[in-house]
């Protein structure tokens, strides 16, 4: 039986995050339907994800506070400040509460809320939406051990999910949080470069949307390191070491690391209340 299954989850904000986690728990059947709750400020798209998953729905945030033992934060970090004041005072003292807020850190939240939430941050991404998604949670100061591993199984639903330290969120926003929009800049690269040495658009997309997934599967599976993975494509003289040298002629690695640290730097500021 799922650890999860005796639950009472509220997810309040009902985003395309939300949808992916309500449906990887829902239709894994870690949860059962009537467990879930989800508030928005639009009705249609409440009545949408009653329609798709037969969850409860409401319009009031203090309502799915006060009646979930998990709470699932799924807001902008720009807002949170509001939803906390909005239901500081229906969330119980032993509810878990799980942000999901690029750049909040866990004290901001316990500070805003009773005295005894226990609170876990994480950070998900985008390939959630279909059940591939890499995601990092940390521990408050009051959360347990059981708390992380009720937050793991959540994002399990959904993909993959590391324990870490929460000095250590920021930097995971700047790489699997953000790093979707990198790989989908590469393979647009990727694809326009094979219409420009001849292939169709459509066969050129999808062969490097396998490329690219075949070969995070092969480092996921082998656990190798990806140094030597390179090393085996790349033989004596060969069009790898060939593409490889043009690659790092343009810098792509050093542009790649200034990314995932711009990014970071960007959570940092979103979590001082940056704009």
């Amino acid at each position: 039986m799922s650890i999860l299954a005796s639950q009472t989850i509220g997810f309040i904000g009902a985003g395309n995050m939300a949808e992916a986690l309500i449906r990887g728990l829902v239709r894994g059947g870690h949860v059962a339907a009537n467990r879930v709750r989800a508030s928005a400020p639009r009705r249609e798209r409440l009545d949408e994800l009653a329609a798709a998953y037969g969850i409860e729905v409401t319009s009031d945030n203090r309502e799915v506070a006060r009646g979930a033992g998990i709470v699932v934060l799924s807001v902008k970090p720009q807002i949170m400040d509001k939803v906390l004041r909005e239901i500081a005072d229906q969330v119980k003292p032993g509810t878990l509460v799980i942000s999901i807020a690029a750049g909040v850190d866990t004290e901001a939240i316990e500070t805003a809320l009773t005295e005894g939430v226990r609170v876990v941050r994480a950070m998900p991404n985008t390939p959630a939406l279909v059940g591939a998604g890499a995601t990092a949670v940390s521990a408050g100061k009051h959360a347990s051990q059981d708390d992380l591993a009720a937050a793991k199984a959540i994002f399990d639903a959904v993909g993959i999910t590391v324990v870490l330290d929460e000095v250590h969120l920021d930097a995971v926003t700047g790489l699997s949080g953000s790093g979707p929009a990198y790989i989908f800049l590469i393979l647009e690269a990727l694809a326009d470069a094979g219409v420009k040495v001849g292939l169709s658009r459509r066969n050129a997309q999808k062969l490097a949307a396998q490329t690219v997934m075949g070969s995070a599967k092969m480092l996921l599976e082998t656990d190798e390191h990806v140094g030597r993975l390179k090393d085996m494509v790349t033989s004596p003289g060969g069009t790898a070491i060939a593409g490889l040298h043009t690659l790092e002629e343009g810098g792509l690695r050093t542009t790649l690391i200034n990314a995932v640290e711009t990014a970071t730097k960007r959570a940092r500021e979103l979590g001082r209340g940056g704009k």
